[in-house]
């Protein structure tokens, strides 16, 4: 940058200090060409509302004025007086590259003292910045320099970093800088462990360093390493040690067009920015102690930020420079915008000072023309301001009243959760007291409460106190997979049985349950089938004619039957659910919820179920044992076979999405596929269960498991579990090359043809003893309650018809009875029933039916 004339803007002591490099320029009494640095004054009038000259100073510079150049201004503490000077930073280039770099000091009495100097053999162009002492501090190939008046060398900092986001000065390290570099392994002991994870995940990581004492502090401590790669430019509004703890509050500006508001690592809250590339922010203290965020833009914009609404307050554009400090003396900070304006030399010739609130003073109004008017604006500005102030005074106590209301509400809910827990797992229940709530009883409370609610819970379901046989969690690509495997026994008394993970409650999440999709694997004893269905496993199948006649011992053989089979089989519940969103939280505690239907079964009914929850346990998850594999699937290659944890092989299946085909030849055997199983997909059966492959084919193929079951020579069954369809199809491609061409696939929604017929044949059985239930039902209830009425003794088919015929009033007390005797006949065919009973006979019917046509459609 070698302009022929420089300029620079910089606030002091409510002044703006205007320094100019001019140049060439030939001086009397000087040999050769000079530079001149320099500076003027100016003070903000409040009669005129323009800037106006108090005074000036200059500094000569010997040299080629086309080869100095000013980098950069900045207030700084004299470490001799203690009093904050401005200070410049300028640039001379000598003979063989050599550039030299003169950093000055201006008094109040604009005489300019040269404190040091020093010469690099390259260009200062990356986060410059000037400190007390004074010191100069930059970057350069990916290293940290600095030098001050007292050291008077050039020293550099035992690190690598690849951007400065902040650099600043605090009360107890001095020179703090806040870097972005590679990710690397921790150097002291007391550093969290999972900075390690964050690095093999992240690639770069936060960390902060004092110039002084020469020691890293943990970037967490400001921000997320996950932000290490988006922000450019960060604010620290506070940094103090309380407990024992290191408390930061920050915002910090993104390249993707945010600021995002820190507090203690943790980030608050985010604004979009109205305009792209963000490069700096500052602060700014108006009036009632409002706190404003300044953000500069690439493009010459400019926008504010309320800090309380975290929202954008005023927006500008074609800004030169944005300066903060008190130009007019009310003793508040005022923003001064200036504007960029090719017609006129001069920086402020159009401008800004404003702080949202009663000062809003521009350049071109003629104020001193129109005074009057003028005063009477601003005053009946002031009177809104005040009006608007009780306004949102009154609304601002409103809102206090609401989050007050919120707390009452919070408290209720979670007061009714932790009640409803415990009458979940049979324990008492101690309400606070209203007075300890801050509440007011409503009416006299003379019932004691845990009588009714110890009621309550003495009819809820009993549940065994250790059901959980083994609660596991695995992690497979992008999914977490957490398993619960119940005793047998209990079991056995379970249906339509789903899972939930809940986060922790200290998270302050909106919604702490987690989305997960529910999936039921059974393994019979002998490991010799694999099955995954949504829902529960119907019974074996059985073929017997259903007599209406023996109602009882079709139950009771069809509760043997389906307990019989159950005994042979071991279920694992499981719940998939996706792992990124929770690596954001570096570490989290699951509650694991079992959700089911309890069955009993009774006498006059089939089974009575009854809906229950329980806690299954707690799972933990942090990015450190992710990283090191604790949840990882381990299969490996053991001779012949393919061993793996039970556990890893139900973490792999429920992973993986289930297709089972078909396969028909007319012509050839399938002797083919034991070889295409063996030989090119490279499977080796589990070592629990043999009649499963595990593909260790490398590529996409790996990890996929394989199911091949020859009913006769020229039919099968191969089931797939396959992480994706782009998977299915490379299998699929690589089968179609092995199989004779007369071959028929056909995909199977869901097992075999002859078990979805037999499972089909029980539903519809069930189906028919719902009805017959539902009719005695009806009978039983018209018998008890008599709706029908009184039946005459004698109908009329039982007295001869001539007793009536012989005289006239017996044909009408024949007419009265016939009548009579069909009412009675018409009232039979319209009963009314029972809302209650009828409720319950049509949800057993539909839920009967929905599993029929469930069936049906898997055969269709």
């Amino acid at each position: 940058m070698l302009l022929h004339e420089q300029k620079q803007v910089l606030s002091y002591n409510g002044e703006v200090l205007v320094f100019q490099l001019s140049g060439p320029k030939h001086m009397e009494g000087a040999a050769g060409k000079t530079t001149s640095l320099s500076v003027k004054r100016m003070a903000f009038n409040r009669d005129t509302k323009l800037f106006i000259q108090k005074s000036s100073g200059v500094f000569i510079l010997q040299g080629n004025p086309l080869e100095a150049e000013m980098i950069c201004c900045s207030n700084i503490t004299d470490s001799r007086s203690g009093l904050v000077l401005p200070c410049v930073l300028l640039k001379k280039k000598k003979q063989r590259n050599i550039l030299k770099y003169l950093l000055l000091l201006l008094h109040s009495s604009n005489q300019f003292e040269k404190c040091f100097h020093f010469k690099l053999d390259y260009e200062l162009k990356e986060d410059v910045r000037l400190f007390a002492g004074p010191s100069v501090l930059w970057r350069h190939a990916n290293r940290l320099f600095h030098i001050s008046r007292d050291a008077c060398a050039v020293r550099s900092a035992p690190l690598q970093l690849s951007s400065v986001v902040w650099a600043g000065e605090t009360d107890d390290e001095g020179v703090l800088v806040l870097g972005v570099r590679a990710a690397c392994l921790p150097e002291s002991q007391d550093e969290p462990e999972f900075s390690n994870s964050d690095g093999a995940i992240w690639g770069s990581e936060f960390f902060a360093y004092a110039i002084e004492t020469q020691k890293i502090i943990t970037g967490t401590s400001f921000m997320p390493h996950a932000y290490s790669r988006v922000v450019s430019s960060v604010c620290l509004c506070k940094k103090e040690v309380l407990r024992k703890q290191l408390r930061i509050s920050l915002v910090a500006v993104t390249h993707k067009n945010q600021l995002i508001w820190f507090q203690d690592g943790l980030p608050k809250g985010v604004c979009e920015l109205p305009y792209e590339k963000p490069c700096s922010i500052k602060t700014a203290v108006t009036t009632s102690s409002n706190l404003l965020f300044i953000v500069s833009f690439a493009s010459g914009n400019t926008c504010a930020i309320w800090r309380d609404s975290f929202q954008v307050a005023s927006k500008w554009q074609k800004v030169n420079y944005v300066l903060v400090d008190d130009f007019i003396g009310s003793g508040t900070e005022q923003m001064l915008l200036l504007f960029k304006d090719d017609s006129c030399e001069d920086v402020l010739s159009t401008f800004r000072i404003t702080d949202f609130g009663e000062i809003d003073y521009a350049s071109g109004i003629n104020y001193k023309d129109d005074t009057p008017m003028a005063e009477g604006l601003q005053e009946n500005s002031l009177l809104t301001v005040q009006a608007l102030e009780t306004r949102l005074q009154a609304g601002y106590t409103s809102i206090l009243e609401l989050q007050h209301h919120l707390r009452l509400k919070k408290k209720v809910i979670l007061e009714s959760c932790r009640a409803l827990i415990d009458l979940v797992q049979e324990r008492s229940h101690i309400l606070p007291s209203a007075k300890k709530e801050g509440l007011v009883s409503l009416w006299d409370d003379t019932e004691n409460p845990l009588h009714s609610l110890n009621k309550e819970a003495s009819m809820t379901t009993k549940v065994p106190e250790h059901f959980v046989e083994k609660l596991w969690q695995r992690v497979v690509d992008d999914r977490l997979i957490v398993g619960v495997k119940l005793t047998e026994s209990f079991s056995l008394l379970l249906s339509d049985v789903s899972l939930s993970l809940v986060l922790d409650s200290d998270l302050n999440l909106i919604s702490p349950i987690i989305e997960c999709q529910n999936k039921i694997i059974t393994l019979n004893k002998a490991f010799s089938a694999l099955a995954i269905s949504s829902s529960q496993i119907e019974p074996p199948p059985k073929k017997m004619k259903l007599d209406f006649d023996s109602k009882n011992d079709l139950e009771k053989d069809l509760r043997k039957r389906s307990l019989k089979n159950e005994v042979d089989r071991a279920k694992t519940f499981i719940a998939v659910t996706s792992l990124s969103p929770l690596l954001a939280f570096h570490s989290v505690h699951c509650t694991v919820l079992l959700h089911a239907k309890k069955t009993k079964h009774q006498s006059d009914d089939l089974q009575k179920s009854k809906k229950i929850t329980l806690l299954c346990g707690k799972i933990l998850l942090s990015l450190e044992d992710i990283s090191r594999g604790k949840y990882s699937v381990k299969m490996l290659r053991d001779n012949s076979y393919c061993s793996g944890s039970l556990e890893d092989i139900l973490a792999v299946l429920a992973a993986s999405i289930r297709f089972s085909f078909q396969i028909v030849s007319s012509d050839y055997t399938l002797t083919p596929v034991n070889s295409w199983l063996l030989e090119e997909m490279e499977c080796t059966p589990f070592k629990e269960c043999h009649n499963n492959l595990f593909c260790q084919r490398v590529g996409n193929l790996h990890g996929t498991v394989l199911n091949w079951t020859q009913k006769s020579p020229f039919e099968g069954v191969l089931t797939l579990f396959c992480r994706n369809v782009t998977v299915l199809f490379q299998c699929l491609h690589s089968l179609t090359r092995v199989l004779p061409p007369s071959s028929d696939i056909k995909l199977l929604r869901s097992g075999s043809k002859e078990r979805l017929t037999d499972q089909l044949a029980l539903a519809l059985e069930n189906e028919v003893l719902i009805s017959r239930k539902s009719f005695s039902s009806k009978e039983n209830e018209v018998e008890k309650s008599g709706t029908w009425g009184k039946r005459t003794s004698k109908k009329i088919s039982d007295v001869p018809v001539a007793s009536f015929l012989d005289s006239k009033e017996g044909v009408q007390q024949f007419r009265k009875k016939l009548q009579h005797e069909q009412e009675e006949s018409m009232l039979s065919m319209n009963q009314a029933m029972n809302g209650a009973l009828y409720q319950k006979m049509a949800l057993k019917m539909a839920e009967a039916q929905l599993h029929s046509d469930m069936i049906v459609w898997r055969l269709s």
